[in-house]
This record gives structure tokens, sequence and C-alpha cells, in this order.
């Protein structure tokens, strides 16, 4: 099975840094950051988890739950999570999932033959509420991912989850948006009375729903 946006997240057991777990119930009614990092005690992901990290409170306010995954043993993740917090000056709060047998891995498609027979790649998958993937991202391993990105893509997700609005490139925050050319009329009408439109009819921009008063 490939697993792609609009795919149902898999369910799965799994022991972590934070005791055992069952993904789904462990999600609740959040929404999760599952991300896999090729290798325990490396440069790149200890700056990649250190940041995660320290980013907990912005996930915090997007009610975003992360989890780490490899498929080194507990004992490594455990032991490497005192490296993570000494040379990144945090506390890693957040599950890193020990995946031992790569199942899960596999699961999710982690490992990439054209990468590694078993190692993991820098995945990325954003999951809703109910269990569905929204985004998932894959980097090399050599390169760290850009978490400004992420969140930004987090915000894009959840304004479109909660308004049925489109962002355009470079969206950030407070930005314009675009008003969704399959919105029926007379509700464009009423939601987005002061939109403009630019250069065409189907690219309206309105004003960020959630600055209004």
């Amino acid at each position: 099975m490939i697993l792609g946006i609009g795919s149902l997240a898999p369910d799965f057991k799994a022991a972590t840094t934070e005791g055992k777990i069952g993904f789904h119930d462990w999600l609740g009614d959040s929404w999760g950051l599952l991300f896999s990092h090729p290798e325990d005690y490396t440069p790149v992901c200890t700056t990649e988890l250190g940041m995660v990290a320290q980013l907990e409170k912005e996930f915090i306010e997007r009610n975003m739950k992360a989890i780490a995954l490899s498929i080194d043993s507990l004992e490594s993740h455990m032991d490497w999570k005192s490296d993570i917090e000494k040379s990144m000056n945090v506390t890693v709060r957040f599950p890193i999932i020990a995946d031992e047998t790569g199942a899960i891995a596999q699961q999710y498609g982690m490992i990439q033959k054209g990468a590694s027979d078993k190692k993991t790649v820098r995945s990325v998958f954003i999951i809703d509420p109910n269990k569905y993937i929204q985004l998932h991202l894959t980097y090399p391993m050599s390169i760290g991912r850009n978490f400004d990105e992420i969140l930004r893509a987090i915000d894009a997700l959840q304004m479109h989850a909660d308004h049925q609005v489109l962002t355009p490139a470079n969206w950030k925050p407070k930005d314009d948006i675009i008003v969704d050319p399959k919105m029926p009329q007379d509700e464009v009408q009423a939601r987005f009375p002061n939109r403009k439109v630019q250069g065409a009819p189907y690219l309206q921009f309105s004003s960020d729903p959630t600055t209004k008063k």
C-alpha cells in the first residue's frame, strides 16, 4: 500500500521513550507530526530533534503532537536523548519510537531502497484529528528539515480545515488568502464581500479570516 495525501494513517503499537503507545489512541483529537530520522548519535538528526523540542510551545498552540521514529533501540534512544538535551539546550518531551524491526517504517514507506536498505530517510507526515494524512514530505539523509516551513504548512492546513480557503505561494499567517473557486457564489459573497480579483476571475484574494474582529 502506498500512503499519500488523504490516506488513513496506519495505526500501530510501539515502545517509545515516553512508554508504550497505540498511535491513534495517543493522538486522540490532536493533529500529529510523525517524522523519521536515519540514525541516533548523528549530527543532523541531533539538530532536528533538538529543534522539535525547541518548538514545543508552537506545537501546543496548534493542538499538534510530535513523535519521532528510527530503527534504533529504546536503550539507544534514551542515551541519545541526553546528548540532544545537552548539545541543543532543550528538554525532549515528545516520544521517540524504537522501531527495531522496521515494521512501522516499512508501513509508512520511510525506508527507501535508493537511500538505504535499513535506515529511514527524513519523512514527515502531518496527520489531522481524524487520522488522515494531510501532508507528506521526504528529505534525503544529508539534508536537515526546515521546521519553519513545516510550521507554515501546518498553519495553512489548519486554515483550510477551519475556513475552507486556499493559501497562495509563500503564504504566511495573516497574509491574504485565496477564495476557493469551488465555493458557492452566495457563500463567497457572504463571507468575503471585500475580496479583490487579481488578473483572472478565479484568482480572488481576501484577508486572513482569523484576523477579523
